[in-house]
């Protein structure tokens, strides 16, 4: 399945955004929105509706918990991945709890973190 949607990469470490955005463009032609934190990435949600958003737990102004719950609250469609270095229970069901589609650690080898994003967009876009 070819991805040609827009995706937002929110991650407070830039290096982290770049890397998770040469992963995403192997997925087809995606156009990659950048945030730097929570309240940034629910700006750009709002202003351009991604058709993706991948989201980093942990930052500052506002942490991704935070921001996904805003995001699924403003749009109950949204298709939201979490993405962390941290994978505490905890953490993980209170995500799913409140909308994520998923939850990856980003230190995920890369070729299984593109099969977890393609995936994740079949089981989302899924057309009956």
């Amino acid at each position: 399945m070819r991805f040609d949607g827009k995706i937002l990469i929110a991650d407070d470490e830039a290096h982290v955004r770049k890397f998770i955005g040469l992963i995403a463009k192997q997925l087809g032609s995606p156009q990659i929105l950048e945030a730097k934190d929570g309240r940034e990435a629910m700006e750009i949600y709002q202003r351009e509706r991604p058709d993706l958003v991948l989201l980093d737990v942990n930052m500052p102004v506002q942490n991704g918990l935070e921001a996904l719950k805003q995001i699924t609250s403003a749009d109950p469609e949204a298709i939201v991945v979490m993405l962390t270095s941290l994978a505490n229970r905890e953490t993980v069901d209170e995500a799913l709890q409140s909308g994520a589609a998923n939850y990856l650690r980003k230190d995920t080898p890369k070729d299984e973190l593109l099969a977890a994003f393609r995936e994740t967009i079949a089981q989302c876009f899924a057309t009956d």
